[in-house]
């Protein structure tokens, strides 16, 4: 079998591919793999990473706003697009794959548009609730639509092969379990308040959650691990201004980054986070409550649509950032925290809407699509 892969710009775009590409690759070791990505993009390092080969082509954007800048911007991408166009027909000549993966990005519309006008069989994967521009592009000539979120058929236009797939989870998320991870964090058995705003940061969410956690810090009401992120390194010193004292408080862990995401995810009570559609698939997995606080800065405001599913399932509580204050943020973590029934309602909920075997339904896929195209 030979598969390339093709996705890129932002991890939620990269790790699903990794996912489906190393599922595959534990079923049938002998396949074939090749990554195309974007020359200088996230792809470029994680996927050798990966273990996977990887080739780039140069691809930019459109900018969407009026403006003479934009229109001279606009003009460059148009160039790189014939020319990545170009890139791709001949790295995929060269390769000869069975199937193209799409997993959404710019960088996916050049090399799965070539692939189908070479007659090769083209899928693809829509993470979000509501579907990029290149994949409603896409989704015209792939012989399946593979949809994490039910909600996003009502984007697409025309007949489209859907398939309810989810989004590929971390197999490390599938495997922990309440107990042995707040064990191996030292937690007890007060409420558990894990927040992050993504590996960079946010700064509206690190201010929203300053004062509970610095009143955790007097009261150890709360057990709270929080990931400020990379442009948050003021936040420790928000909190000791706000008068915390960090190494005397036991019950709080804050650190920069969550490197170990699955223990955390598994001991908490209640999540405070994005809604980027992996996170919401690993808070349906593992059937946690969340507060959600989608980014308004993100192409059709996608994260809103995402927390939406969750929250019309009776699954999740949202709060937009124009409405979000550190008032407002506590009330809620209170009330959710404070209501054992309200608990076990959202965590069933939430877990009623996981697909915890995406990948086995991805792959699946992949041979269906290669046996039926007579490759």
């Amino acid at each position: 079998m030979r598969i390339i892969f093709a996705g890129g710009g932002t991890a939620g775009h990269i790790n699903p591919a990794l996912a489906i590409a190393g599922y595959v690759r534990e079923r049938q070791p002998d396949a074939d793999i090749l990554y195309i990505g974007a020359k200088g993009g996230m792809e470029e390092r994680l996927v050798p990473q990966a273990g996977f080969e990887f080739k780039g082509i140069t691809v930019q954007g459109f900018k969407r706003r009026v403006s003479f800048k934009a229109l001279k911007e606009n003009v460059v991408t148009v160039k790189k697009a014939i020319s990545a166009s170009t890139a791709a027909k001949k790295i995929i000549q060269e390769f000869k794959p069975d199937i193209c993966v799409g997993t959404g990005g710019y960088v996916s519309g050049p090399v799965l548009r070539a692939a189908a006008k070479l007659g090769i069989p083209t899928i693809i994967h829509e993470q979000n609730a509501y579907p990029g521009i290149t994949n409603k592009m896409l989704s015209k000539k792939a012989a399946r639509v593979m949809l994490a979120m039910p909600a996003a058929r009502e984007h697409f236009k025309g007949k489209c092969n859907f398939v309810d797939t989810g989004n590929p989870v971390r197999g490390d998320i599938l495997k922990q379990e309440r107990n042995e991870a707040r064990m191996q964090l030292g937690l007890d058995e007060r409420p558990v308040i894990l927040s992050f705003g993504g590996s960079l940061g946010a700064r509206k969410i690190n201010e929203s959650l300053a004062d509970i956690i610095a009143r955790s810090a007097q009261d150890g009401r709360y057990q709270h691990i929080h990931a400020y992120g990379q442009y948050g390194k003021w936040f420790p010193k928000l909190l000791e201004d706000k008068g915390a004292d960090l190494e005397k408080a036991k019950n709080l862990d804050i650190r920069e980054y969550i490197n170990d995401m699955p223990v955390c995810l598994a001991a908490a009570d209640v999540v405070i986070a994005r809604a980027g559609a992996i996170t919401l698939s690993e808070i349906q997995v593992m059937g946690k409550p969340s507060i959600l606080i989608p980014s308004p800065n993100v192409a059709e405001n996608h994260q809103y649509h995402n927390a939406m599913s969750l929250v019309e399932k009776n699954a999740a509580v949202m709060i937009e950032e124009k409405d979000l204050t550190p008032e407002k943020l506590t009330e809620e973590i209170d009330k959710l925290a404070a209501d054992p029934e309200r608990l076990v309602q959202y965590s069933e909920n939430a877990k009623a809407m996981a697909i915890s075997d995406s990948s086995k339904r991805i792959y699946s896929i992949i041979i269906e699509v290669i046996a039926t195209s007579g490759k």
